[in-house]
């Protein structure tokens, strides 16, 4: 009984050293939900969903509020623009997608990769994206002047984006973008840097306000003309997004009536201090494939 009880002594304490080291540590986690979807309003956000799903956008705006009820502020106007679009994750963190726009005939084939992913214990205290397309201008021959060529029709667009979820009702993101189109209008530069901020304020598990600003910079030393002429303006946009588990819905006001962000960086001559304003709203659809 003594030879019993003295092996039991020695094997017990060694079984929970052994149990002990053999235990995983806890895992740092990625925080929940930071946005809703990979798109909020005009902006790319840095979420990119598990590998394997789809993601369905319907984005649409329709024309200016500045005739007020006329036209029910902007419902029944012209100028509305509309975009579809797929995306896919075939592996964790990349994303791939395709949209077709409206205004130009816009197809953009693009990628969005996450380098870095906020953790719940801030072991990592921001999540970091890179977003990138190339947009096809699909418009008659004639819309590039006299000397066409196909690279003509090509424009590209590159952003950093850099976000935190502070808090269960607040997230917030800064980016940073460069946009170039290999052709434009007369005195319109060919290259543009622009920043940007956006965020959510949750006002409950289903719905949130969300906003944004893009302000494209005026940076002399990239220009190719003495003077800025005819610069393009601020984007501002405001609203209100509801979600499920499997559907985002955002409707809001924005200053754009472009979806594709190198558009409204380089041509977007909307004011907003001027009322230039227009309703949208987009709609994304997941599935898991």
């Amino acid at each position: 009984m003594k030879r019993a009880f003295l092996i039991w002594s020695i094997l017990l304490p060694i079984s929970f050293m052994i149990y002990g080291q053999d235990e995983e540590q806890p895992k740092d986690l990625p925080v929940r939900s930071p946005f809703a979807s990979g798109i909020l309003i005009d902006n790319q956000t840095t979420v990119i969903s598990t590998p394997g799903t789809m993601e369905y956008f319907i984005q649409h705006k329709f024309g200016k509020m500045n005739n007020g009820i006329s036209d029910v502020f902007g419902i029944y106007a012209p100028g509305a623009n509309i975009r579809m679009a797929l995306t896919y994750v075939p592996v964790k963190n990349l994303q791939v997608g395709y949209g077709l726009s409206r205004i130009n005939m816009y197809s953009d084939f693009s990628v969005k990769y996450t380098l870095l992913e906020q953790t719940r214990k801030n072991t990592i205290p921001v999540a970091v994206a890179l977003y990138g397309n190339m947009a096809i201008d699909s418009r008659e021959d004639e819309a590039f002047g006299k000397n066409y060529q196909f690279t003509n029709r090509l424009s590209y667009f590159s952003q950093i984006i850099i976000g935190r979820k502070f808090n269960y009702w607040l997230s917030l993101q800064a980016n940073a973008s460069f946009t170039h189109y290999n052709i434009t209008e007369d005195l319109i530069d060919h290259d543009k840097i622009s920043v940007g901020l956006n965020g959510r304020v949750n006002l409950s598990p289903r719905s949130s306000i969300i906003f944004q600003y893009d302000m494209p910079l005026k940076i002399k030393q990239i220009t190719e003309y003495r003077e800025f002429t005819n610069p393009a303006k601020p984007n501002i946009g405001l609203g209100w997004e509801i979600r499920t588990s499997t559907h985002a819905f955002n409707i809001y006001m924005s200053s754009t009536d472009a979806m594709l962000p190198q558009h409204t960086a380089m041509f977007n001559q909307n004011d907003f201090t001027n009322g230039d304003l227009m309703f949208g709203f987009t709609i994304t659809r997941l599935w898991s494939l």
